[in-house]
């Protein structure tokens, strides 16, 4: 052990000490940086446990099989969240290796600490890929049968290139996916942190109004499909960043007169409230949609969780207090789609500093969701097609939020969603 690393690790632990003023989360970035220079790591148990040491969790009780009987049709629509990225794909093989899919990192997971839910390991479909025509037209079938109303496919052009478009045109082909559609442009930087922002950028945007407007020329394919989401007749298009597009307003009215030249009466603008996304009206957009884990209140309980993995710098937030704090926010004044979102954990991108959503529960989940489903319905401002929830997702693997199933749970978090729903009269 070099000495200038034994003198760190000793800085280090003083350091970690000093809380306050230090902040809980600094604190323990200071402590594992300090684990790190540990002059006896080599004698520790650090090396001799390893990941081998560290062991997943199986079913659980709430565990729900496939029920695929028809059921009452729910008077509010639930709209996923859905990622095209489970397939190979010529980039990834250049930036991540031949073959590399979405499944390659939920592989590689392991739990950080006693009764943390990894890997995510799928069933009915399996490790799927999106090749594979059969796959969406199954995805759409067990969708329907617990009444989520629609996916929302996001979408990624960067200055007149798209990545993962394949399995959307395929969709697009294929009447048997028999499932109502809209698109979310993922309109932020793709970086090897799978963050957005600047740094190690893979494939960067390039905002314009003549960008943006070839954008929606590019996907006039789809909005004319006739399974496309509308609102009182116009096309939803959502926009995952919208506040980082230069001369927003001027786009917004820039995508109007491109959709009314080809015969529409209009768009349905949505802004995703992401970061630091309000009223969405200040940006020509006509509703907000809300989009957890971004901007919810967090309740860090990391130091509660007996953190076992000695690398780790994450955090992990309590789901109960997220979900308490969601069900009081008031109703603000433009329209706003709730959301809802599952654990959300992001070990697989990044197995030492995830953020996580700690003490899941489907009950929470259910409680969360049929709040904001009785609230939209409540709302008079919202017309018959406003009548929306978003969950967060229905395949984020990766993220640990999905509502296919999987080998803990089973169909348990689309039965909530179902049960969460209200049904038609």
């Amino acid at each position: 052990m070099p000495i200038k690393d034994t003198v760190l690790f000793y800085l280090l632990s003083a350091a970690s000490k000093f809380s306050p003023p230090l902040s809980s989360r600094t604190a323990r970035r200071f402590r594992n940086s300090a684990k790190k220079r540990d002059p006896r790591r080599t004698d520790s148990s650090y090396q001799q446990r390893g990941r081998q040491g560290f062991e997943g969790i199986g079913r659980a009780d709430e565990f729900v099989p496939f029920d695929p009987q028809p059921k009452p049709e729910p008077a509010v629509r639930a709209i996923a969240h859905y990622l095209p990225q489970f397939h190979p794909f010529k980039e990834n093989n250049e930036w991540w290796g031949k073959g590399f899919t979405e499944w390659t990192n939920v592989g590689k997971a392991v739990p950080n600490f006693p009764g943390h839910y990894q890997p995510h390991c799928p069933i009915h479909l399996g490790y799927y890929d999106l090749r594979v025509a059969e796959i969406m037209v199954e995805q759409a079938r067990i969708a329907k049968a617990y009444g989520i109303g629609g996916f929302s496919y996001y979408y990624y052009w960067f200055a007149g290139k798209t990545l993962m478009e394949d399995p959307l045109e395929q969709m697009l082909g294929n009447p048997d996916v028999d499932m109502p559609f809209c698109l979310t442009w993922a309109n932020e930087n793709w970086t090897r942190r799978w963050d957005g922002r600047e740094h190690d950028v893979l494939i960067g945007q390039n905002h314009s109004i003549e960008d943006s407007v070839n954008l929606l020329r590019h996907i006039r394919k789809y909005i004319e499909d006739p399974r496309y989401i509308r609102i009182d007749g116009k096309p939803v298009f959502i926009v995952y960043r919208a506040n980082i597009i230069p001369d927003i307003r001027e786009t917004t009215n820039a995508w109007r007169q491109e959709a009314q030249s080809w015969g529409e009466q209009d768009l349905y603008l949505v802004a995703a409230q992401t970061f630091d996304i309000g009223n969405p009206e200040d940006l020509g957009f006509d509703a907000a949609m809300e989009f957890p884990p971004h901007q919810v209140k967090r309740t860090d309980i990391t130091d509660e969780m007996g953190v076992y993995n000695p690398e780790f710098t994450g955090a992990i937030l309590d789901y109960d207090a997220v979900v308490d704090a969601e069900l009081t926010k008031s109703e603000p004044e433009y329209k706003l789609f709730r959301s809802s979102t599952l654990s959300w954990d992001n070990t697989a991108r990044n197995q030492d500093a995830p953020r996580i959503m700690g003490r899941f529960s489907i009950e929470a989940y259910k409680r969360w969701t049929t709040h904001l489903a009785s609230q939209v319905l409540e709302q008079e401002k919202y017309s018959a097609d406003e009548k929306i929830v978003f969950i967060n997702a229905w395949n984020e693997w990766a993220e640990g939020t999905h509502l296919e199933p999987d080998q803990r749970y089973g169909f348990a978090y689309l039965q909530a969603t179902y049960d969460a729903l209200p049904k038609k009269q």
